[in-house]
């Protein structure tokens, strides 16, 4: 395998020739206090992995009970208000010992639906839960995280914590309802309240003070469960979220398969675990209007607090159209994120920017390692097939030296792209061991920019050219 490691920043024209030095490479910087200590060479756990995550993230089993909404007084017309109506279902279930509470064939207006342990939401085909877009109905406050940062805030549309054994599942549509004259005119990181967020996490202050919801700005997700085990969303379609879309928190053994989500507002990210452990996503089709597949860890002080990594994550057979990211790491990733697997996807249209988007910085911190995509055809890019760089956003202003390692492409094939990479590291902190194998990248429009990054290629092709050295691709 042709082996690079890569110090200072390079970034030369089509023609512009790379200096020689002994044996074609260039000398990379060494291992710095900031990286762990496991070895540059440590090839992580590979796609053996998989069968693990397999064998531990497995869909609960209810029971063969129905608590039909209509028993429990929802009308299904669109405007009768059925959000008593499904508490009492599911109150009714749960107690009884768990089962399905049913939302038959209908349009039914809701607001916060609050799943309990036992409980498998099912939205029949035909169906459709339409949540109202009045913020008082997401009242009271509940614990929940805005990126990567917790707080008590209106309720997720769909919300569980300390839940075992939960679900929504059924052929049906959730439909949050927003609109640009609703939820998504609060968009915008740099809101006061955001801002404010983010300075009681760096003061410390404790979590149940910090309390936005009525009079403030701050989106919920669609769906969150917050320390949740054993959790399944599968085959709904969601439309018009708030804000983030599919939410794990803490949470462990999470499906996600067949779920169509086609919601195109900001920040509308796809399926975002966050601290989340053993997840698995399958099938799913996502056009989005942010990041298709998130994982993240909490950011900046929180993320150092709470200090929980994502990881164990396998997402295979998905359809990957719109809008920024497909596969995405960060950018709230200051507890870690590790062992993730993606097989067997359909990536790219002419809306989506980026293949593989690591996000973080030394603001952010964190690490990414052993990253693993496999058997990946992406049809077209507006921008990078991967990029990964540490300067982005708040730049190398933070005490938290980001860290990403190991991270192979193999049998990858891009129609186009405009560039395959944008990759910057620190000189302190090399982006390492990054390896492509087998992969084809037919039509590549522009050059790369690499800095600070040790790659290895084998059989990589790039506009019918055998690339040998990075420097090929400046």
């Amino acid at each position: 395998m042709e082996k690079l490691s890569r110090k200072n920043f390079l970034r030369l024209g089509a023609g512009a020739a790379l200096a020689p030095t002994a044996a074609g490479l260039i000398a990379g910087p060494a291992f710095g206090a900031d990286l762990p200590a496991t070895a540059p060479d440590d090839p992580g756990p590979g796609w053996g992995q998989v069968g693990k995550i397999l064998q531990n993230t497995r869909p609960p089993q209810f029971r063969p009970r129905d608590f039909p909404i209509t028993e429990y007084g929802a009308v299904a017309d669109g405007t009768t208000d059925a959000t008593a109506a499904i508490a009492a279902a599911i109150d009714a279930c749960h107690r009884s010992g768990g089962g399905r509470v049913v939302v038959p064939a209908g349009t039914f207006l809701t607001g916060a639906i609050h799943l309990q342990s036992n409980v498998n939401l099912h939205v029949s085909e035909g169906a459709t839960l339409l949540f109202s877009t009045d913020p008082a109905q997401y009242l009271p406050v509940v614990l929940t995280r805005f990126e990567g940062a917790e707080c008590m805030n209106y309720s997720p549309l769909i919300y569980a914590r300390d839940c075992e054994n939960i679900a929504v599942t059924g052929k049906g549509t959730l439909d949050g309802g927003a609109t640009w004259e609703t939820w998504w005119s609060w968009v915008g990181p740099s809101s006061p309240d955001a801002q404010a967020l983010q300075q009681m996490a760096e003061d410390g202050v404790p979590v149940q003070d910090r309390v936005f919801g009525a009079g403030h700005f701050l989106r919920a997700a669609f769906i969150e469960t917050q320390s949740c085990r054993n959790v399944l969303i599968e085959d709904v379609t969601i439309l018009r979220s708030p804000f983030w879309e599919i939410h794990p928190v803490l949470s462990r053994n999470i499906t996600v398969r067949g779920v169509h989500i086609d919601s195109r507002g900001p920040n509308n990210d796809g399926i975002d675990p966050e601290s989340s452990q053993y997840v698995v996503i399958q099938d799913c089709t996502l056009d989005c209007g942010d990041d298709c597949i998130a994982i993240k860890s909490g950011r900046g002080a929180d993320g150092l607090r709470v200090n929980v990594p994502s990881e164990n994550i396998l997402i295979e057979n998905c359809t990957l159209n719109i809008r920024y990211g497909a596969i995405t790491i960060g950018s709230e990733m200051t507890g870690g994120v590790r062992n993730v697997f993606v097989r067997n996807c359909t990536i790219g249209s002419p809306n989506l920017y980026f293949g593989l988007y690591i996000k973080t910085n030394s603001v952010r911190g964190g690490y990414a390692e052993n990253i693993y995509l496999d058997n990946l055809q992406i049809s077209n890019l507006t921008k990078e097939v991967v990029s990964c760089n540490f300067y982005r956003s708040e730049g190398d202003t933070g005490s938290l030296t980001p860290r990403v390692r190991n991270v192979e492409l193999r049998n990858i094939t891009v129609g186009h792209a405009r560039n395959a990479f944008s990759m910057f590291g620190y000189p302190r902190s090399p982006i390492q061991d990054f390896r492509l194998i087998d992969c084809t990248f037919t039509s590549i429009d522009d050059v790369s920019e690499i800095q600070d990054v040790d790659m290895s290629f084998r059989n990589f092709t790039v506009n019918g050219q055998r690339i040998t050295d990075p420097a090929q691709l400046l």
